[in-house]
């Protein structure tokens, strides 16, 4: 029988505290890490022109980094960049093929921000739209607005020439459905009484590590029925059992000190309809001002809200904190505002995205990354394109808690789910 995910919090929380679990792994104490001095990270190089952007966006990095060398403005430069994931129907975090609401309906958004004109453009949840990045910017150029939301955004979309499409793909439909039948202790999805494959509730007498190797076992076999290839099956059960909150952010800043930045995403996977999170939020998950710098964020979208991450770190770097302590000092932020309470914090994650109008940089999250093998990373092209790992605020994994259990061998053969 699945389990709830009102009992998965629930044992997971009671769980956790009983042993101890919610620090990072071997043992090691809950502790920042030393914030970095500038000679110290990334920030460093001073290169001009520069781009930064999550990683999902490396693949883009090239043909938009040859864009704004040749003269190319600073915001397309950046759209560049995140259009390439949107377009990408494997890429499941924003755009084409971007993991449902709990309704199975794809909702987008993005804001941008242009250094040079200090002007700003925002769409939320919005349907039927692939590109909801440079719907932003044709708020920007074609409205008296900032910010549109839902049918309005797509009726305004569509007048200004962007096409309606169905953005649920094969793939991210089948893992939806996956988690409607995780869900079945607390609805009506199957299977019912009169299936063949139901069974009562289990009684919970087992240890927790069996219970979740059989709960992963039984889900990977239910990823099968549905028709989700093989060595993508884990990583369903990944998507599931820990929704993810996938996002992509980009800051460009040419050789004359012109800057601007960008965030797109579908947002919290299986959310409730008409969520927003941060990233269509100017000054949360993406701030730009001309004098000082750009900064993004992906992650935990309400807590980026809470301490107005962007415009925060912005403002850190306007009184003269260099990249990594002004994104250091937000995340700061994050963890006071749950009183640096070890059984809650490991249930959130973020990332910051740094660039001061000099070219200095910097990633910072507040994990090391979601387990490991698997860190936090910000993707750079300033003449050498490149993947960096993000210097974190805490030690340990956001997903180690609960803590994703050892999957056998025979199951994990050819898995895409530690990649």
């Amino acid at each position: 029988m699945p389990f709830s995910r009102r009992d998965f919090v629930k044992t997971s929380v009671l769980g956790a505290v009983a042993a101890g679990v919610g620090t990072p792994s071997k043992g090691e104490d809950a502790k920042p890490n030393p914030v970095p001095q500038e000679h110290d990270v990334q920030a460093g190089s001073h290169k001009r022109p520069i781009i930064i952007c999550a990683n999902n966006g490396y693949a883009y990095l090239e043909d938009a980094y040859a864009f704004l060398k040749n003269g190319g403005d600073t915001l397309d430069a950046a759209l560049k960049v995140v259009k390439g994931p949107e377009d990408d129907p494997n890429d499941d975090t924003v755009g084409l093929g971007g993991i449902p609401n709990e309704e199975g309906v794809v909702e987008l958004d993005a804001c941008c921000m242009h250094g040079p004109t200090r002007r700003a453009g925002s769409v939320g949840g919005v349907r039927n739209i692939k590109n909801v990045s440079l719907v932003s910017k044709a708020v920007m150029e074609h409205t008296g607005h900032v910010m549109l939301v839902g049918e309005g955004a797509e009726r305004f979309a569509v007048a200004v020439g962007f096409p309606r499409e169905n953005l649920l793909t094969e793939h991210s439909r089948k893992i939806w459905l996956l988690w409607k039948e995780f869900h079945s202790t607390d609805d009506w999805w199957g299977p019912g009484l009169g299936d063949p494959h139901w069974q009562p509730p289990e009684i919970r007498d087992k240890p927790q590590s069996e219970l979740w190797r059989e709960r992963i076992k039984n889900l990977q076999a239910r990823a099968a029925d549905l028709g989700i290839e093989p060595e993508l099956q884990l990583a369903a059960v990944r998507k599931v059992l820990f929704p993810p909150t996938g996002t992509i952010h980009c800051s460009a800043l040419n050789d004359k000190g012109e800057i601007s930045g960008c965030t797109t995403t579908s947002g919290l996977a299986f959310k409730l309809p008409g969520r927003l999170g941060d990233s269509p939020i100017i000054g949360a998950g993406c701030y730009t001002d001309q004098d000082v710098g750009s900064a993004g964020a992906t992650g935990s979208g309400e807590e980026n809200i809470k301490v107005a991450g962007a415009h925060t770190i912005v403002e850190n770097m306007r009184h003269g904190m260099p990249p990594p302590e002004a994104g250091m000092e937000a995340l700061k932020r994050i963890v006071r505002n749950y009183n640096g309470d070890m059984a809650k914090l490991p249930f959130l994650d973020m990332t910051y995205y740094i660039l001061r109008k000099d070219g200095a940089y910097a990633g910072v999250s507040l994990w090391e990354g979601y387990s490991k093998g698997r860190p936090h990373k910000i993707a750079v092209h300033d003449g050498n394109l490149r993947a960096e790992v993000t210097v974190s605020l805490l030690k340990g994994y956001s997903q180690e808690f609960p803590r994703f259990p050892d999957i056998p061998e025979d199951l994990k053969k050819g898995s895409e789910y530690l990649k």
